[in-house]
C-alpha cells in the first residue's frame, strides 16, 4: 500500500508540475507574442509621429502664404507681383488629412494582446488614440475636406490657373508648378476671396491644435512602450 501510495503521490505531482510548467510556458509564450505587438506598434506610432510632423510643417508654411496673401490685398496689391499672388495662392494647403495606422493595434485587440499589457496608463493612452482622437480627427478632417473642395475650385476658375504636376516632390501628394494664369484683379479684392482665405486660415488653426494633442498622446504612448518592455 505504501508503495502505490507513493507512486501515486508521485505520478500525481509529476501531473501538477507538468501543468505548472505548461501554464508557464503558455504566459511566456503570450508575453512574448504581445511585447512584439508591442514592438510593432512602437514602429508604426514613429511613422504617425513623422506624418503628424510633416502634416504641422505644411500647415504652419500654408498659413504663412495665407497671411502674405491678405497683407498683399490690404497694401493694394503692392508687396506681390501677380504671378507671385497665384504661385503662392497654389501652394496653400489645408486640405491634407492625417491617418493613423491602426492595423497593429486592432490585430492586438482582436487577438486579446492588448489585455495582456501590464500597463494601464499605457492601455488607456492606446484607447485614447485609436477610439477618441481618431474619431476627433475623422470628423474635423471631413469637415476641413468638404471646405478644400470649394477652397480649390473657386479660384481656379476665377483666376483661370493652368499648372503641371510633378508628382515625385511635395510631402504627400506632389507640388504644382505655375505654367500660365489670368490674373483677375476684381476677385482678388473681393470680400469672398479675403473670407475664403481666412475660413482656410481658421481651420488651418483648428488642425494644428488637434494633431498637436495627437503628437503629444502619440509621445506618451513612445514612453510608455519603453516601460512596458522593460517590466
Amino acid at each position: 500500500m505504501k508503495k502505490y501510495f507513493f507512486e501515486g503521490i508521485v505520478i500525481f505531482s509529476s501531473v501538477l508540475f507538468s501543468l505548472y510548467i505548461g501554464n508557464l510556458n503558455d504566459i511566456s509564450s503570450e508575453k512574448a507574442k504581445k511585447n512584439g505587438y508591442i514592438l510593432d506598434l512602437s514602429k508604426t506610432i514613429k511613422d504617425d509621429i513623422l506624418q503628424i510632423e510633416s502634416l504641422l510643417k505644411t500647415l504652419y508654411a500654408s498659413e504663412e502664404m495665407i497671411s502674405s496673401i491678405q497683407t498683399d490685398i490690404d497694401e493694394r496689391h503692392s508687396i506681390l507681383k501677380d504671378e507671385e499672388s497665384i504661385k503662392t495662392l497654389i501652394g496653400i494647403e489645408v486640405g491634407f488629412s492625417f491617418f493613423p495606422k491602426d492595423g497593429i493595434f486592432n490585430q492586438m485587440i482582436a487577438t486579446g494582446s492588448f489585455e495582456l499589457i501590464s500597463n494601464n496608463d499605457l492601455k488607456n493612452n492606446l484607447l485614447e488614440i485609436y477610439n477618441h482622437q481618431k474619431a476627433r480627427n475623422y470628423a474635423t478632417s471631413l469637415e476641413i475636406d468638404n471646405f478644400n473642395i470649394g477652397f480649390r475650385q473657386k479660384p481656379y476658375t476665377k483666376f483661370r490657373i493652368r499648372f503641371d504636376y510633378n508628382l515625385l516632390k511635395g510631402e504627400f501628394y506632389g507640388s504644382r508648378q505655375l505654367t500660365r494664369f489670368k490674373f483677375n484683379k476684381d476677385y482678388y479684392f473681393s470680400n469672398e476671396f479675403y473670407g475664403m482665405l481666412s475660413q482656410a486660415k481658421l481651420y488651418s488653426n483648428m488642425y494644428k491644435r488637434q494633431l498637436s494633442d495627437i503628437l503629444k498622446t502619440y509621445r506618451q504612448a513612445q514612453l510608455l512602450i519603453k516601460q512596458e518592455l522593460e517590466e
